[in-house]
């Protein structure tokens, strides 16, 4: 990968091909995923079990489309100890974390005759879409835990996980058996923009839900973006990216490792070193050689580091963490000597791991954080899918006759501003109707 030296003319044009990397959404394929989306939406189960039936499994019909209690059995006698203990581990350690996440409701009364508050509620159901994998056949065991937990935490009561079976019209059974750990209401065999309308719309077989999140590819991304507004979303993904500060002390071999272990994702996506050590970079780019070759998916990640990787030499890292600010990666990992003098200067990350012995991958499966974190820049503005994606605040007011005459001329004279007439009378014909029965 080629070492830049920033500031300069090159590393700035390298830096913007970097940022406005985006997932391209071809007119084709809007077109597309809108009339998928809108058969669904008019079809349902008729829609659904077609593409199901073209791009998923051909075997399938509309009542086998729901994993059965046998299917979930099965599965659990296809798993090995060493996977149950795993799994166990980051059950554990996800719920904790995201138990700290839930807000309470609350009512002040702090105002003389004024009560005001908020309620926290949940939504009624949610849909979790776990990607398939390589045709089913590397279970995303972790999108399972990430989407479902804190939508359980939240207190939602009906909680649909869609992914695509395999061609034979069976799920992987390690998805199985952490859907019912996490307590998976049902599992609907379908993927792609088929899966993300039913869920917004409901059919007969698959029940509307209000929120809908996980990961997907552009065809899920797409979907999601359509129907936001009509259910609500976790955010509008993009591919993945780290971002990497290390100084003199940190080690070659691990910033090489981590930098490869988000390129093999996809050829979209970004991997960058930041280091104040020449050295240091010297070093990486070797490293980043001779690990990409021993990789299943060289190819891909090779791709990736060429297009959408650098690594940059600043004159400090004072430099290195104003630059991390700008770009506002997904994934933010600190090799420095002395990470927590720095914490407080980053403003812009999805997550933060600190430390040689951090890597990004604790994160993705068992740490406890959720890792559906912002990509693109969005970590300028937006947040990792938290329980909050799941609840929804409403507001509490009551006022008494004393708190109202004492605040109204304030109202009608905001009213008056703004021009609403109806407005200023709703308070007006209360303060005539108190005024005439005073005065009887």
């Amino acid at each position: 990968m080629k070492i830049f030296t920033y500031p300069s003319k090159s590393a700035e044009t390298r830096l913007k091909t970097i940022e406005q990397r985006t997932t391209a959404f071809l007119k084709k394929d809007i077109a597309q995923v809108n009339r998928i989306v809108e058969d669904v939406r008019k079809n349902g189960d008729d829609a659904v079990i077609r593409y199901v039936n073209r791009f998923d499994a051909s075997r399938l019909d509309i009542d086998s489309l729901r994993v059965t209690d046998s299917e979930f059995k099965i599965a659990a006698r296809s798993v090995d100890r060493t996977f149950s203990r795993a799994l166990n581990r980051a059950f554990s350690q996800i719920t904790a974390f995201h138990k700290k996440q839930m807000q309470r409701s609350w009512i002040d009364t702090d105002r003389p005759g004024t009560m005001l508050g908020q309620l926290v509620r949940p939504v009624d159901a949610a849909g979790v879409y776990v990607p398939g994998g390589t045709g089913g056949q590397t279970p995303l065991v972790s999108s399972v835990l990430m989407g479902v937990i804190p939508a359980r935490i939240a207190g939602v009561e009906q909680v649909i996980m869609v992914t695509p079976p395999r061609q034979d019209g069976t799920i992987h059974p390690y998805l199985l058996v952490a859907a019912r750990k996490v307590g998976v209401d049902a599992v609907v065999k379908m993927g792609s923009a088929w899966a993300i309308a039913a869920l917004a719309y409901g059919t007969a077989t698959v029940p509307r839900v209000d929120v809908i999140v996980g990961p997907g590819n552009i065809y899920v991304t797409l979907a999601k973006k359509i129907v936001a507004g009509t259910v609500a979303i976790d955010m509008i993904a993009g591919p993945s990216e780290i971002l990497i500060i290390a100084d003199a002390g940190a080690a070659p071999e691990f910033v090489a490792a981590d930098l490869l272990s988000q390129a093999e994702h996809d050829v979209l996506s970004s991997a960058i070193l930041i280091t104040d050590s020449r050295a240091v970079a010297k070093k990486t780019a070797e490293a980043l050689a001779n690990q990409c070759r021993k990789l299943s998916r060289q190819k891909i990640a090779e791709k990736s580091l060429s297009r959408f990787g650098a690594i940059l030499v600043t004159p400090d890292l004072d430099a290195a963490v104003d630059l991390a600010n700008r770009i506002a990666p997904e994934h933010l990992e600190l090799q420095i000597r002395q990470p927590f003098d720095f914490l407080s200067r980053i403003r812009h990350a999805g997550a933060i791991f600190i430390g040689d012995y951090t890597p990004e991958p604790v994160g993705d499966y068992i740490a406890g954080p959720n890792h559906v974190l912002p990509t693109a820049g969005t970590a300028r503005f937006s947040s990792a899918l938290s329980v909050d994606h799941f609840v929804k605040k409403t507001s509490l007011i009551h006022y008494s006759r004393a708190a109202f005459q004492r605040e109204a001329k304030d109202i009608i004279r905001l009213a008056d501003v703004e021009g609403l007439d109806a407005h200023r009378k709703s308070v007006q014909v209360r303060l005539d109707t108190w005024r005439k029965k005073s005065r009887s």
